[in-house]
C-alpha cells in the first residue's frame, strides 16, 4: 500500500519546438537538446508502455506508478475512476515552447471508441511563463465548414482561420478533444490531461520535417467545427477572472472543472506573510500538486518530509488522509501551487 507521498523521475521528451527553459524548473536538460516536454506523472495505456512514471525517492523508489496501482488500486486511486486500462487517470506535463507547436487536435470520443490504438485526449494548459506578445491559437472561425477547412489547409493560410489569444502567466486554456489548437512560441506551461498521447497534426508552420507527418484524414474525423466548438467550461480563464475562495491564509482559485479533471491554483491570498502553513485533506481521492513558484516542504501523516520547489510535482495517494504544506517566498516570488485531481464520483460537476 502506498502510505507516503510520491514524486517521480521526470520523463524528458525532445521536440522540434523545445528549448532549455525547463532547467529553471528543476529538470536536467542535456546540453544541445531541445527538450519540449517533461512528463511528471505518467501512466499511459498499453501493455509494456515505457512512458510510465518511476518513483524517484522514498520507500517505493524504483517502482513504477503502474505497479503500485496494480498492487493496491484503492490506496492510489481511492474512489477515482482509473484510466483506459486501469492506470492513473491523469497525465501531468511541463511544456517549453521555444517555437510554435504544430496546429493539432486530438481524437473525439467516437473516434477513440472505434480505433483501439487511439485514446481521448482532453487537456488544459496553465501558463507559467510568457514572453511579451506570446500567443495561443485555439478554435476555428465559427463560420468555417469542412470545405472551408480543406481550403485553408490547401491554400497555406490555415492560421487565418484560427482564433488568436494573448497569453499572460496564470492564464488557463481548456482544450477538449477535437478542438483545433496550437501553443505559440515563448511560453512555458503546465499541462493536465487525460492519459493519451494521440495527436493529429493539421499544420506545422511549414517545417516540412518528414518525421513530423500530418494526420489530415484522422483530423477530419475528429475535428469540432462551428457550434460544436462550444465547451461546458470556458476555453480561456484569465488569472484575474478565476473564481476563488480564501480562508486561513489560503486562496483557492478554480481554473477548470470538467468531467475529466479539476484544476485549482493555490496561493497565499491578498495579504501574504513570508511563510504559510496549511493542511490539505485527501478525502479518499488522489491529488497532484505542482509547485509553480516559491518553495517549501510537504509532510505526510507519518512525518515523512518532501521538498517542494518550482517544477516539483508530487502525487498524494488516496490512502493519505491529509498532508501539510509549509511554503515560503523564493527569489522574491510568492508561492503558488497547481492542484489537479480526477473527477470525484461523489461530486456533481457544475459547468461555467
Amino acid at each position: 500500500m502506498a502510505r507516503s507521498l510520491l514524486a517521480f523521475e521526470p520523463i524528458l521528451k525532445q521536440r522540434a519546438w523545445g528549448g532549455d527553459r525547463l532547467a529553471a524548473f528543476g529538470k536536467r536538460v542535456p546540453e544541445g537538446q531541445r527538450i519540449g516536454e517533461s512528463w511528471e506523472v505518467a501512466d499511459l495505456p498499453g501493455a509494456g508502455n515505457p512512458d510510465c512514471s518511476v518513483v524517484a525517492e522514498g520507500p517505493d523508489a524504483g517502482r513504477s506508478l503502474r505497479s503500485l496501482i496494480e498492487e493496491d488500486p484503492a490506496s492510489i486511486l481511492g474512489r477515482a475512476e482509473p484510466g483506459p486500462d486501469g492506470g492513473f487517470p491523469l497525465l501531468i506535463k511541463l511544456l517549453d515552447a521555444r517555437e510554435n507547436l504544430s496546429v493539432q487536435l486530438h481524437p473525439s470520443a467516437e473516434y477513440a471508441a472505434n480505433h483501439g490504438d487511439s485514446f481521448l485526449k482532453t487537456e488544459a494548459w496553465v501558463v507559467l511563463e510568457a514572453e511579451p506578445g506570446s500567443r495561443a491559437y485555439v478554435g476555428l472561425d465559427p463560420s468555417l465548414d469542412r470545405e472551408g477547412f480543406d481550403r485553408a489547409i490547401e491554400s497555406g493560410g490555415f492560421m487565418d482561420v484560427m482564433i488568436e489569444r494573448s497569453l499572460e502567466p496564470g492564464d488557463c486554456l481548456f482544450l477538449e478533444s477535437g478542438l483545433c489548437h496550437a501553443l505559440g512560441a515563448g511560453t512555458v506551461v503546465a499541462e493536465v490531461q487525460t492519459p493519451s498521447d494521440t495527436t493529429f497534426r493539421v499544420w506545422d508552420w511549414n517545417r516540412n520535417d518528414p518525421e513530423r507527418a500530418l494526420h489530415l484524414e484522422q483530423a477530419r474525423e475528429s475535428i469540432r467545427l462551428g457550434e460544436a466548438q462550444r465547451t461546458d467550461w470556458p476555453v480561456m480563464t484569465r488569472r484575474a477572472d478565476a473564481r476563488g475562495t480564501e480562508s486561513g491564509g489560503l486562496r483557492r482559485r478554480r481554473l477548470v472543472e470538467c468531467d475529466r479533471f479539476l484544476i485549482e491554483q493555490l496561493d497565499s491570498g491578498e495579504d501574504p506573510g513570508p511563510t504559510s502553513e496549511f493542511t490539505f485533506p485527501g478525502n479518499g481521492m488522489p491529488h497532484v500538486f505542482l509547485c509553480s513558484s516559491g518553495e517549501g516542504t510537504v509532510v505526510d501523516p507519518e512525518g515523512n518530509v518532501m521538498r517542494f520547489y518550482p517544477g516539483r510535482t508530487i502525487l498524494m495517494p488516496a490512502a493519505l488522509q491529509e498532508v501539510t504544506f509549509r511554503m515560503r517566498v523564493l527569489d522574491n516570488a510568492r508561492w503558488s501551487i497547481l492542484h489537479a485531481m480526477p473527477p470525484d464520483p461523489l461530486s456533481t460537476v457544475r459547468a461555467g
